[in-house]
């Protein structure tokens, strides 16, 4: 593995204008091509976290670097760039349910067409053996022409990793990307997802709830509570006291507050 850093997280913190604090002096690095989890309770910040890092969201202090660029202080339409670099899985799918698979994965390669293109809709023959390229690698070839409304959960899932892959991206963030899905089922989607990063040398950061299941793929697990890291190291040494801690009881006022903001959150970008 590479020694260099993909991403440099440096003292972040995320204050919101109520005064609740979601983040607070978080860093960490990702080096190249590495496959970490995020665990921690529902309300700790992991969610926050990604969306501060690819610019959903504004932080309040502290600074993320990609290749050694602070993209901190990039104004809208250098975020707009920077997104094509960075692929986002979100846990409720977020495909267009009237068109086919192949169609919602062709999205992701709107960041590469010029604007007529995109606002025709025209796909060359690149594009289209790129996203054809991307559902293979998620074992969903055999459902390109079906309309992503007609597919079961773990198959939207995996159309929505192919649609992040079809970016060609050197980040993946995804956000809780198995937590709708089955015990079994979940860990079929991670280990397409952890493979397809690993075969193309993706760095992947992916906040996840169940534990056995990050322990499982993961190439080094970050702990979160309340907004700040716990553990950053190796998944067999994260000790039952350490996830007693990580997962201890949070203050409800506190929980109740950051509901609250994170429905909005998107509003600041």
């Amino acid at each position: 593995m590479s020694n260099v850093a993909l991403l440099e997280v440096n003292s972040l913190s995320k204050v919101y204008p109520n005064g609740y604090e979601a983040l607070a002096d978080v860093s960490f690095n990702l080096q190249a091509g590495e496959f970490v989890c995020i665990i921690g309770r529902s309300g700790a910040g992991k969610s926050t976290l990604l969306r501060c890092i690819n610019g959903l969201i504004s932080t309040t202090t502290g600074i993320v670097r990609m290749q050694g660029r602070d993209i901190t202080s990039l104004n809208d339409e250098q975020k707009l760039l920077l997104r094509r670099q960075i692929g986002f899985i979100f846990q409720e799918f977020n495909l267009v349910g009237r068109l086919t698979a192949l169609q919602n994965v062709l999205t992701g390669r709107l960041g590469y067409m010029n604007n007529l293109s995109a606002l025709l809709g025209y796909f060359n023959a690149n594009h289209r053996e790129k996203a054809l390229e991307c559902l293979g690698r998620v074992h969903m070839l055999q459902r390109a022409t079906y309309r992503a409304d007609n597919l079961s959960g773990g198959e939207k899932q995996r159309v929505a990793i192919a649609r992040s892959l079809a970016q060609e991206p050197l980040l993946l963030l995804a956000d809780e990307p198995v937590a709708s899905l089955d015990p079994e089922l979940s860990w079929s989607v991670m280990g397409d997802l952890r493979n397809a990063a690993k075969e193309l040398g993706v760095s992947t950061l992916v906040n996840i709830h169940d534990i056995e299941t990050a322990k499982h793929f993961a190439d080094r697990i970050i702990g979160i509570a309340q907004g700040r890291i716990l553990y950053d190291g190796l998944p067999g040494e994260l000790s039952d006291g350490l996830l007693q801690e990580i997962y201890r009881s949070e203050n409800p006022a506190a929980r109740s507050r950051y509901d609250e903001n994170s429905q909005n959150a998107e509003l600041e970008a």
